[in-house]
């Protein structure tokens, strides 16, 4: 923008404040504990976060607003930052930095979506020197110096890039209603035993009559993982998706669509690392037990991973989301004095009932369906994270003229 004032996040803040620091609980014993972990994937998810205990005091000082923006500032997740939005009650996390920015200097909005780009992200890293373990100071966070137009210009390109929001929102409230209609058609039809024609079916040994009981080394193969070595470059850098548990665990949904790192076919030769077909059951299985994810092509995955191959495709689906509402069993059998970690034959040994071939027939076509919509719906988001991304910069520098938008920006088709 030309003739446009610039100026550091620090200038147009009211504050600039470190977090508390306190134990994460599972248990609702105060507000929010709003950590790093729960700003790295592409939304908030609240019910995720955890609660902490805090005094009145600290909780007045600590507490987030909406427009507060938060960005991590130690680890390999330094710069990355979230505009709050809707929230609940809830306090930050002492690795995180809340910045406050002063509404008679600038528009929150405007400045949040800014600091949530990959244009801060860069600015962070190009102060840090490539350290191992990166941090970056409240002064290194807040000197970061972007355009300040007029306000309705700022009013206007926080519209724009809201609209672009809204829509990626709502596709992803969509994939956790999908996902969430899956699993309740698997509650409802195996576990409550309401499936098609259960008035019919006589009930033998705890289990409807035709249905098995067979251990889980008979109905799938399971595959582990391995790493390249990280001191030889030519393993890395290739064309062959390599899947580590953070991969799964920051994605908001089953489809995985991408993974952050690849390797190359002589990292796969030299490593024990294995290619696995698309629809490849991935479990985690160290450390964050039980998380799982789908691919529509081949990948492999590191040591962090249990690999589930069903020997009939019919099983897949009813496998993945079996073993979905057993994570408690599976977290259970996982020893380890550093980390839990369930073996390949501890898993193997469990126990799993196999359902009539018919009913696996129509459960597996619904649940097919369903991911065939999440996958549709997630590449519609990267669409649009993608528009939005390259309108930001053009919008900053003036390049297009910032319009308030007549309706949202339409889908973007696959």
């Amino acid at each position: 923008m030309r003739n446009v004032p610039l100026m550091s996040l620090a200038e147009i803040s009211e504050l600039v404040q470190y977090g508390y620091t306190a134990p994460a609980s599972d248990t609702e014993i105060g507000p929010k504990f709003l950590r790093i972990t729960d700003i790295v994937p592409p939304q908030i998810d609240w019910n995720k976060v955890p609660y902490c205990e805090i005094d009145e005091k600290n909780f007045t000082r600590f507490s987030l607003t909406q427009g507060d923006i938060v960005i991590a500032r130690t680890g390999a997740t330094v710069g990355y930052a979230k505009l709050i939005r809707n929230h609940e009650p809830s306090v930050f996390a002492s690795y995180l930095v809340r910045v406050r920015v002063d509404p008679e200097k600038a528009d929150s909005g405007y400045v949040g979506r800014i600091i949530e780009s990959d244009v801060y992200k860069r600015f962070v890293l190009s102060r840090l020197g490539g350290a191992a373990q990166p941090n970056a100071n409240a002064k290194v966070l807040s000197s970061f110096r972007l355009p300040i137009p007029e306000r309705h210009v700022q009013t206007r390109i926080a519209s724009i890039l809201s609209a672009y929001d809204d829509l990626i929102e709502n596709n992803r409230r969509r994939i956790q209603l999908l996902e969430q209609v899956a699993k309740l058609l698997y509650k409802e039809w195996f576990i409550r035993l309401r499936f098609p024609g259960h008035e019919h079916v006589k009930i033998k040994d705890d289990i409807p009559d035709g249905w098995e009981r067979k251990k889980i080394s008979k109905v799938c193969e399971t595959i582990g993982g391995g790493t390249p070595s990280t001191r030889i470059s030519e393993y890395w850098d290739g064309d062959i998706p390599w899947v580590v548990p953070s991969d799964v665990t920051k994605s908001d949904s089953l489809v995985l669509l991408d993974t952050e790192r690849k390797i190359t076919e002589k990292g796969l030769r030299k490593s024990s690392a294995k290619i696995v077909p698309c629809e490849t059951i991935l479990m985690t299985s160290r450390a964050s037990v039980g998380f799982f994810a789908l691919m529509d092509f081949e990948v492999c995955t590191n040591q962090g991973f249990i690999n589930i191959i069903p020997h009939k495709d019919e099983l897949r689906m009813y496998l993945l989301f079996n073993l979905m509402s057993r994570v408690a069993e599976i977290r259970s059998n996982a020893k380890g004095t550093t980390y839990p970690e369930i073996s390949k034959g501890r898993f193997r040994g469990m126990n799993v009932v196999v359902p009539s071939k018919t009913l696996l027939g129509k459960f597996s076509k619904i649940s097919t369906d369903v991911i065939r919509q999440v996958r549709y719906l997630k590449r519609s988001i990267l669409k649009l994270e993608s528009a939005r991304d390259l309108l930001l910069p053009r919008l900053i520098n003036g390049e297009v003229t910032a319009s308030p938008p007549t309706a949202p920006p339409a889908q973007m088709k696959s």
